[in-house]
């Protein structure tokens, strides 16, 4: 959780102020009620304006319409609609600048659940994103290449802002960490969460080590480190003090210490 400019990894001892930003981990299900309980409604969007077909758009696309959502895409270049149209049948290609504020209303831009600004301008995606949140509800997520004005970013209204630089690195790191493999727990997976403040890791345990079989409530695990959930056969945990990691479990650790390489690595001896 976030305290002002200080990340907090929380324990049992921490206590919740106003004004805290936090992030929770659950089961699908699980957050779903959670929401509902404090008055959040969440639901899965059912369609998508994507303004710019370039790759990640192809990509993003493609995973969307898998998730049977709807998809329109924009793009001003009339060769690469042709590849689009060709590489995703069930997506709706549109001819024209994704910039043009009468094409986006014609297209029915305020009627959308999401909106993903994905050209190759950085100032295009932040007034399409802005322009976006003001004429209608939709999800916004805008790609930034540059990010040299993180501050002056964070302090407009988007929704989720992303950096392919950050995601190719983290994909670079997740592989050299992954090389490092001493117990047969190697990093799976790896984000960097929260303003690059914390990483997210997964591991898969896929041999007994200090970790296992011992309450979690016993280790002396680092601080600055959570246990956050554990996947065990399918069914998913998020662990108490008395539940212990176990031999084939998929286990997930948020943390501020880094160049952890391996499950064992979070005990302080």
């Amino acid at each position: 959780m976030e305290r002002g400019e200080q990340l907090i990894i929380p324990n049992g001892d921490t206590v919740l102020k106003a004004r805290d930003r936090i992030s929770i981990v659950g089961a699908s299900a699980e957050a779903n009620d959670f929401f509902r309980q404090v008055g959040i409604v969440t639901n899965q969007v059912k369609n998508i304006m994507i303004a710019g077909g370039g790759t990640i758009a192809y990509y993003l696309a493609k995973m969307l319409i898998a998730s049977v959502i709807r998809v329109k895409i924009m793009e001003k270049d009339m060769k690469r609609c042709e590849t689009l149209c060709e590489l995703l049948p069930r997506a709706t290609v549109v001819y024209g600048d994704g910039t043009d504020r009468d094409l986006l209303k014609e297209e029915g831009l305020e009627k959308y659940e999401s909106f993903a600004a994905l050209t190759n301008i950085d100032e295009e995606n932040i007034m399409l994103s802005l322009y976006a949140k003001k004429v209608g509800n939709a999800k916004v997520i805008t790609k930034i290449n540059r990010i040299t004005f993180d501050e002056v970013i964070a302090d407009l209204d988007l929704d989720t802002v992303i950096h392919p630089k950050d995601i190719t690195s983290e994909l670079i790191i997740r592989y050299v960490r992954s090389m490092k493999n001493s117990l047969g727990s190697n990093v799976e997976t790896l984000h960097k969460i929260i303003n690059n403040k914390a990483e997210a890791l997964e591991f898969i345990i896929r041999e007994n080590s200090r970790v296992t079989d011992i309450p979690l409530q016993e280790l002396p695990i680092k601080k600055g480190i959570l246990v956050a959930s554990m996947n065990r056969e399918g069914k998913i945990i998020i662990p108490r003090g008395m539940d212990m990691m176990k031999k084939g479990d998929t286990v997930v650790v948020i943390t501020q210490l880094a160049g952890l390489n391996d499950i064992d690595d979070i005990l302080a001896r």
